[in-house]
């Protein structure tokens, strides 16, 4: 009758020695050429910590119907052309009320406050803003041929492109990349020292005393018997 292989399992096996021979000293260097250099590894790749991080985010656009306009006319003081949604900055201007042609938004149409709707509080407001909005790659055009009573109109389509947001990481987010590119590095080093230490162990380059090591439940039948 023909015997197949049904079952099988690695037989464990322990090496002994004292913590003051070669075999222990062997040990504990390889441990730590185990664990330090992946970490030295990583360090010096300068990319460790996580000092600033970025995501992409879509902004959210919504029309308020609200609007300021500013025409310049030239480098004096003064010579300039607005108009806007906003009647108190519009009875501001004086002489200057005209058409349209350039867009500032950041007006607070609820104050009271004549400084509120001057041009240049306004102006100075609008570049401390967090968010600011810059109109690039302009390419306007004039069609000609409109008549004197005929009303001034300005088409403008614009695109809001993905927007990068940079900002400092949190401190867990930093260990957590610093701990993934440490485990990436750290395995290829426990899969090396693995076998090394497998071959001097089994091939006793270093003095030990094998020992099969033995299931709890087996060694209790032996002392039953």
């Amino acid at each position: 009758m023909a015997l197949y292989e049904l079952f099988s399992h690695p037989a464990e096996r322990g090496y002994r020695a004292g913590l003051c021979s070669k075999a222990a000293l062997f040990l504990l260097l390889a441990t730590a050429l185990t664990y330090l250099p992946p970490l030295l590894v990583a360090f010096r790749s300068h990319g460790f910590w996580l000092k600033r991080s970025n995501y992409e985010e879509q902004p959210t656009v919504r029309f308020q119907h609200q609007v300021l306009l500013v025409a310049l006319l030239g480098p004096e003081r003064g010579g300039f052309l607005a108009w806007s949604t906003f009647p108190a900055f519009n009875r501001l201007q004086g002489d200057h009320l005209r058409v349209p042609l350039v867009s500032v938004s950041v007006i607070n149409g609820t104050s009271p406050f004549a400084r509120d709707y001057d041009l240049t509080h306004i102006l100075a407001a609008y570049q401390e803003r967090n968010v600011t909005t810059i109109l690039t790659d302009a390419s306007p055009f004039w069609l000609v041929g409109r008549a004197a009573e005929a009303p001034f109109v300005i088409n403008a389509v614009i695109r809001y492109p993905m927007e990068v947001i940079s900002y400092l990481p949190g401190f867990w987010e930093m260990i957590k990349f610093a701990w993934i590119q440490y485990v990436s590095i750290l395995l290829i080093f426990l899969w090396v020292f693995e076998r090394i230490k497998r071959f001097v162990f089994q091939n006793q380059v270093v003095t030990t005393i094998p020992v099969t090591a033995v299931p709890p439940g087996e060694l209790y039948k032996e002392h039953v018997s």
